[in-house]
């Protein structure tokens, strides 16, 4: 771990200079700071300082700034949290999934629902005033009465925002390799009792989509709004790191598989850039970034699918300054039969998704943005 912290440090002094090297610019102040992709959660004070340190060295960090750290629930030692909140930490996100045991269990999750409750009182006793919980769609033995259990759980708990994700299976993994077993009927008998993540109890995707409509409605009614397909916030606490995603602001990613999105020096567009997902590589520092400039259709594109998982949607007028009214035009053609299906909706210059849209907002973009024959 040691290792890993002392290569994110080196990276992050360095990532000035490979930023002109690269003929990127690179902001010298920060409004947002995000720890996550694992377990940040595991390092020590000591390692969480001196990364702490070595942005503050390397960047201006808003006094206001907005910083996250993802952690699961119960694993924030005490002196980890004084440090945290010392140093400046003030959003906690907590992979809390399931409020309801046996879901929980059936994914490997070591915690309670009661546990995940006490830990978001002990946040809140600390001083940590913007919490998340992340909650899972689909989850195995899930049902619209138990995840009922988990939403009206989160709404009481007076966390300020709630993510909801539709769950995504790797089909390599053990989970995957079940699911995919249990497609055909004979094949069921035979996983039996050897389905060790009760694929067999996974809802189905049109149980799925349900589950989805049944949180956008429940928590939007409870006073957290939902403003991003998967995002869920009461008035104020939006996450201001996320938002850079979907508006194509620039952002910086330090570490294994870090990506980043920087403005040009020298064209239009944006350069975009991964760091290696090799541990190995990583720590040997002799990985060099894949650079991909992202201009034109590209980015037009990225603008259209970015922007409408946002609630607030797209706002065509200033694609048509931005990109040029033809492909503006294209897009709002290809929007009409959406909108006759139900699946988008336009107000004025604004185009957005419905509720139905966003369920399947991936062949919605499909749609949108499908190559003319």
């Amino acid at each position: 771990m040691q290792a890993y912290v002392e290569r994110l440090i080196q990276e992050i002094h360095s990532a000035r200079a490979l930023a002109e090297q690269q003929g990127m610019l690179l902001p010298h102040t920060a409004d947002t700071v995000f720890f996550g992709g694992g377990t940040p959660s595991l390092l020590s004070p000591d390692q969480f300082r001196a990364l702490l340190t070595a942005l503050r060295s390397a960047f201006e960090i808003d006094n206001d700034a907005e910083i996250t750290l993802e952690a699961a629930p119960g694993q924030i030692a005490d002196d980890l949290l004084d440090t945290l909140l010392n140093e400046g930490v003030n959003r906690i996100s907590l992979g809390v999934q399931s409020f309801v045991d046996v879901e929980s269990r059936a994914v490997g999750r070591l915690h309670t629902g009661e546990q995940c409750l006490q830990e978001l009182q002990r946040l809140t006793a600390a001083g940590v005033c913007n919490r998340n919980v992340d909650l899972i769609a689909g989850l195995p033995y899930q049902t619209a009465a138990s995840w009922q259990v988990s939403l009206d759980a989160a709404a009481r708990s007076g966390t300020e925002h709630v993510s909801v994700y539709m769950l995504e299976v790797d089909e390599d993994s053990t989970l995957g390799r079940e699911l995919t077993g249990i497609r055909s009927v004979s094949q069921l008998a035979v996983l039996g009792q050897q389905a060790r993540y009760s694929a067999a109890a996974a809802p189905s995707e049109e149980e799925c989509a349900d589950l989805y409509s049944q949180a956008c409605a429940f928590l939007g009614e409870r006073g957290i709004t939902q403003y991003e397909i998967s995002n869920f916030a009461r008035s104020g606490y939006p996450s201001r790191h996320n938002r850079k995603y979907w508006t194509r602001a620039p952002y910086l990613g330090f570490g294994l598989d870090a990506h980043s999105m920087l403005p040009s020096s020298s064209e239009d567009g944006v350069l975009r850039f991964a760091q290696s997902d090799e541990l190995s590589t990583y720590l040997e520092g002799a990985s060099v970034p894949q650079i991909e400039q992202v201009t034109g259709l590209a980015a037009f594109e990225e603008e259209v699918f970015l922007g409408l998982r946002l609630s607030e949607g797209i706002d065509l007028s200033r694609l048509d300054q931005e990109y040029g009214r033809s492909l503006t035009e294209d897009l709002v053609q290809r929007a009409r039969e959406l909108q006759r299906e139900g699946l988008m909706v336009r107000e004025g210059q604004r185009l957005c998704l419905t509720t139905k849209g966003l369920i399947v907002s991936s062949s919605v973009f499909g749609e949108l943005l499908a190559t003319p024959a």
